[in-house]
């Protein structure tokens, strides 16, 4: 039996969004994730994104805000996390900014699983190519807070969501344990790098997330690149939270609707704990 996370920038309201939400959720139905990460959800004045795109299907859900929206007061701008199991408790962090309008949040759950608590965070960093310096600081906080609310003795802290950043910059680097950042380091598995689909056709055996096959993504002429990510702790002797498998998903288009601008990942965790049979 295996744990299946799944992270998602849903892209807020962009686009044809009540055409786009029922393709999200038919991935979901796909897929059929333990839990899930949901970055660029919009909550406030009659709307819950996350709700909407998950519909009756027997998850629950929690958000957590990074920012309201200058041009749109009554909305608040944030990540969200879908879980099967009852969550049990949540904290949900302010990120490092630059002092302006934009700003950004970490939200971390503990998740009442079969197989024990489960530690999850989600998160979604600054966008500009040039603000590598604010997702350094960043990516501190929230490896620092995945790693305070773990629990102990079962499943590795799992992370989430949306980095913008790609994965020989600092900011990876230093969630890899690749490198050091005001003296300090950790170590997460990229679940890509573990056990990424890479024998897959094209960009999705590159893991790419931001692609300029997405006409959504192609307007902004910006370069086709991995930036969303699920980490994991290491699983320990026992094998428990050992990453299985890792692919890109809603990446597929539907009479010209895609899911949203990004592409998703969805990686598989064991549940098993492996250390009875060891000798």
């Amino acid at each position: 039996m295996s744990l299946k996370v799944l992270t998602l920038n849903v892209w807020h309201d962009q686009g044809p969004w009540h055409a786009r939400a029922p393709l999200i959720s038919r991935w979901i139905d796909r897929l059929q994730p333990d839990l899930i990460g949901f970055q660029e959800i919009l909550v406030g004045d009659g709307v819950d994104q996350a709700r909407e795109i998950i519909g009756d299907r027997p998850y629950e859900t929690d958000f957590g805000a990074a920012m309201v929206l200058p041009d749109r007061k009554h909305l608040r701008f944030g990540n969200a996390i879908a879980s099967r199991w009852p969550i049990l408790d949540r904290e949900e962090v302010q990120l490092p900014d630059r002092g302006d309008w934009e700003t950004r949040a970490a939200l971390s759950v503990t998740v009442d699983s079969p197989h024990g608590p489960i530690g999850f965070t989600c998160t979604h960093l600054h966008w500009q190519f040039n603000h590598g310096f604010i997702r350094e600081k960043q990516v501190v906080e929230v490896a620092d807070l995945a790693w305070r609310r773990r629990p102990r003795n079962g499943f590795p802290p799992i992370i989430a969501g949306d980095f913008n950043a790609e994965p020989d910059s600092d900011e990876i680097r230093y969630l890899k344990g690749l490198h050091s950042i005001g003296g300090r380091s950790v170590a997460f598995l990229d679940a890509w790098e573990v056990a990424g689909d890479h024998a897959a056709p094209g960009e999705e055996g590159r893991g790419i997330t931001w692609s300029n096959r997405n006409p959504y993504a192609r307007v902004e002429n910006e370069p086709r690149r991995r930036i969303d990510y699920v980490f994991a702790g290491l699983p320990g002797r026992a094998g428990v939270g050992r990453i299985e498998s890792c692919r890109v998903v809603c990446n597929e288009g539907d009479d010209g609707i895609w899911p949203t601008d990004h592409f998703g990942v969805i990686a598989e965790l064991t549940t098993e704990d492996r250390s009875a049979g060891d000798s």
